[in-house]
């Protein structure tokens, strides 16, 4: 049963208060992305043990998305949530709490950047999950909230980078990471105190489940296409992001303020498309052919990055990139959440978590060296590239989903 009428989305402190939660811990999380690479950087010198932290996130998101799976059928979306940040949140403070002892602690660092990122799969899961339990099943309607919430947590890839270039600058890296322990906290008391626990659904076997939500994946027609699309497109971005501090080292002075920009430029590129998106859906256009005709605009901008460019050009382009993200990311996440029957919903958007964890350590690992040997430009060239590739294929599957939707079978229309 939903919770939220469609003419109150904003009005409603359920929503509201979730908006504010997501908000709170993304821009903490913003602010380590750039944060704790930067601090491992500066430490150790070696861009290959920075891009090893990295992946020690994701490979722990990867490899317990399984078991996070059955968490979050156990527990449900709003327990999972809770359950994430409270954890999280020492993990996190652990990290600066060694560095200050005088620990040497980069093998500590790997294996808490390991259980951050396995918290950090059924937190996502849960995510997607809890929308629709408050909103129900209706497209237009979940559409139109995931663009509130794309649009305030691309806020946070806005003020994120930029106050973790902020404090990296004038007080140090390991008070950013003290400062994500604490948005952990205030996340979680938001929802505890403000968010409804939603009704949980029957509950599902849970081998079953795993084996049922990687079943549907494969048959449905649409989301098997995507879903590994998308994990090559993410795991360019990755690469790109890992990259970023290096970047900056070489060709803007190693000043981290511009790192936090550079980041922060495709934040607010995103929360411009992410309010075109929100008035598009409101005139109900079909989210296919919102995302048909906009994803490949979030790839070809990022050529500009190739050609050596200043750094508000590559600011810039970042915005344009970012503009088209912000366009196609709602009705591609409704979507994603949507074409699954709420039943194995659990179950599918962990693995799709697990896929996207196990794809994006091979960008991860792979860049350290090549930055460490040759620079960034080669990574630069790549992230152009295989964004173009796999946004292209997606526009085609799109558009042919919707050539489906739109002209049956005769089979089926003679039903």
């Amino acid at each position: 049963m939903a919770y939220l009428a469609e003419r109150s989305l904003l009005r409603q402190r359920p929503l509201v208060a979730l908006l504010a939660a997501e908000t709170v811990s993304t821009t903490g999380s913003q602010m380590t992305w750039l944060a704790l690479p930067w601090f491992v950087l500066v430490t150790s010198g070696s861009a290959t043990r920075m891009s090893a932290v990295v992946g020690a996130e994701l490979i722990g998101l990867a490899v317990l998305g399984i078991p996070g799976g059955a968490v979050l059928r156990r527990l449900g979306a709003w327990q999972t949530m809770l359950l994430s940040d409270a954890v999280r949140a020492p993990l996190m403070l652990a990290i600066p709490a060694l560095h200050w002892a005088g620990v040497d602690a980069f093998a500590a660092i790997l294996v808490l950047a390991f259980l951050l990122g396995a918290l950090a799969g059924p937190f996502f899961a849960a995510q997607k999950v809890i929308v629709p339990e408050l909103l129900g099943e209706d497209e237009s309607l979940v559409g139109r909230a995931n663009a509130l919430f794309q649009g305030a947590t691309r806020i946070t890839m806005l003020l994120g980078p930029v106050l973790g270039g902020i404090l990296i600058a004038t007080v140090s890296a390991p008070w950013a990471l003290v400062v994500d322990a604490g948005t952990y906290v205030v996340s979680a008391v938001l929802v505890l105190t403000l968010v409804p626990k939603p009704a949980r659904l029957p509950p599902v076997d849970e081998d079953v489940g795993a084996r049922r939500g990687l079943r549907f994946l494969a048959r449905e027609p649409l989301l098997r296409l995507w879903i590994p699309l998308f994990a090559l497109g993410d795991t360019a971005w990755t690469a790109f992001f890992v990259s970023v501090p290096v970047l900056v080292v070489v060709r803007f002075d190693a000043d981290p303020r511009i790192a936090g920009w550079l980041l922060a430029a495709f934040g607010v590129g995103a929360v411009v498309g992410n309010v075109a998106a929100y008035r598009v859906l409101l005139e109900r256009v079909r989210g296919l052919t919102l995302v048909g005709t906009c994803i490949l605009g979030q790839a070809l901008p990022l050529w500009l990055l190739t050609i050596h460019p200043s750094a508000s050009l590559a600011a810039f382009a970042l915005g344009l990139s970012g503009l088209a993200n912000g366009i196609v990311n709602p009705p591609i996440h409704s979507m994603m959440t949507l074409r699954v029957p709420p039943p194995l919903r659990p179950s599918v958007m962990t693995v799709n978590v697990m896929i996207f964890g196990l794809a994006q350590p091979l960008g991860v690992f792979g860049v350290g060296p090549v930055l460490d040997a040759f620079g960034p430009q080669p990574v630069l060239v790549a992230f152009a590239a295989v964004q173009t590739v796999a946004m292209a294929l997606i526009a085609a599957s799109t558009f042919a989903a919707r050539r489906a939707t739109a002209h049956p079978p005769a089979v089926e229309a003679k039903a």
